[in-house]
Order: structure tokens, then sequence, then C-alpha cells
């Protein structure tokens, strides 16, 4: 390895001592002298260089070769991750899809749940309102009867008074306040009566409203996770009902 240093050395005396060519930057070597150290540096030059460029070409070739791998394996890794992508989002749509129909089937028996309530409520309502007006009535003819019982009981009075004329003036008077107390009889049990009935209707009117709030709240509570996912079919109007 030192005599290519040394060939060196002198292919550089020689360069710096040859005869310049005029009017150019070039200059006359001796051509023999040049080729004989350029063969002592060919071979002086020692056989791991040229073993050492062999390396480097068969590493150009792994690096070549690795990167065509790199790539295959990088499009691969590609075509996996797309594909598991692909699998992932069917399953978050087939989750969704199964969300979705839960939500509405869970909705669809709040519904039909609430239409029980309110139907029975109706029929509570109407069955409370059947029997109230029957009592009403029931009241009325009987307050009816005992009117007419104390109207007639004070004609008969009046006329039995009038037959005696001795008690003329007592029998005008009692016959007179047997009329008034029945008339009082009767707008008394006539009160009662309409008093009893809106009782029962207030009742039953705060009864169905706490159940229509209640059924309100349920199906508010049912449909609160389903706002941003979009339920279908048009919501139930409990007010309407």
């Amino acid at each position: 390895m030192y005599r290519v240093f040394e060939a060196l050395d002198e292919l550089v005396t020689i360069v710096e001592e040859a005869r310049g060519v005029p009017m150019t930057s070039g200059c006359v070597v001796p051509r023999g002298d040049l080729l004989e150290l350029l063969d002592d540096i060919r071979d002086a030059i020692p056989r791991e260089l040229d073993d050492a460029q062999d390396v480097l070409d068969h590493r150009d070739s792994m690096i070549s070769k690795a990167q065509h791998e790199s790539e295959q394996g990088v499009g691969k890794a590609r075509e996996e991750s797309e594909r598991m992508l692909a699998e992932a989002r069917a399953e978050a749509e087939r989750m969704v899809a199964d969300a979705r129909a839960h939500a509405e089937r869970l909705v669809a028996e709040a519904e039909d749940e609430a239409e029980r309530v309110v139907t029975a409520g109706r029929h509570e309502y109407e069955d409370l309102t059947s029997r109230a007006r029957a009592e009403a009535d029931r009241m009325v003819q009987a307050g009816r009867a005992s009117y007419e019982r104390a109207v007639e009981d004070g004609r008969n009075e009046q006329h039995r008074l009038v037959q005696q004329t001795e008690v003329v003036q007592a029998a005008h008077a009692e016959s007179a306040r047997i009329l008034d107390a029945a008339t009082g009889e009767a707008n008394r049990l006539r009160g009662e009566c309409d008093a009893y009935v809106d009782a029962k209707l207030a009742d039953f009117e705060d009864l169905l409203a706490h159940t229509l709030r209640t059924v309100g709240k349920g199906r508010a509570s049912l449909r609160a996770p389903m706002t941003s996912s979009s339920a279908s079919g048009a919501p139930f109007d409990y007010a309407r009902d």
C-alpha cells in the first residue's frame, strides 16, 4: 500500500516538472514513465480493495432487493390494513344497525304501553263518569221524589187544614213552611249531587293527567339515547289523546 502513495507522489512530481505547451494549460509528460507508474499503482493496490468493491456491489444488490421486498411488504400491510378497516367498518355498521333496531323496538314497546295505559285510563274515566252520572241521576231522582212527596204532603195538609175553619190561618202558615222546607231540601240535594259529580270528575282528571305525565317521562327516557342516531317514525303525541 506504501508503493501506491509513493507512485502517486512521483506522478505529481512528473506533472509539476513537465514542460508546458505554449498558449495552453497542458503540458508534455513522458508517456512511458507515467504508464510504468500506473502499472506499479495497479500492482500495489491490495486485493482487498477489489473484494471491497465486490462487497459494495453485492451491498447495492442486497439494498435493491431489500427495498423491493420492503415495498412488497408495505403493499401487503396496506392491503391487510384496508381489509381490517373494511371489516371493522362493517362490524361497526352492524352494531349500529342492531342498536337502532333495539332502540326502535323499545320505542315501539313504550308507545304500545303508553297506548295501553291511555286506553285503560280512558275506559276508567268513562266508567267513573258513567257511575258518577248514574249516582247523580239517582240522587236527583231521589231529591225529586222527596220534593214531590213533600209537596204532596204539604198540599194534603193544606187541604186538610182548609177543611178545618178554626185552623185555616195555621194551615196556611204550616203549608207555606212545609213547601219552603221541601224546596230547600230539594235544592240541598241538588247541590250535593252536583258537588259529588264535580269532585269525582276532578279526581279522575287528576289521575289521568298524572298517568299521562308518567308515561310521557318514561317515553322521553327511552328516546334520549337515540337523539343523534335518528330513530325513524313519528313521535306519539300524548297531549293529543
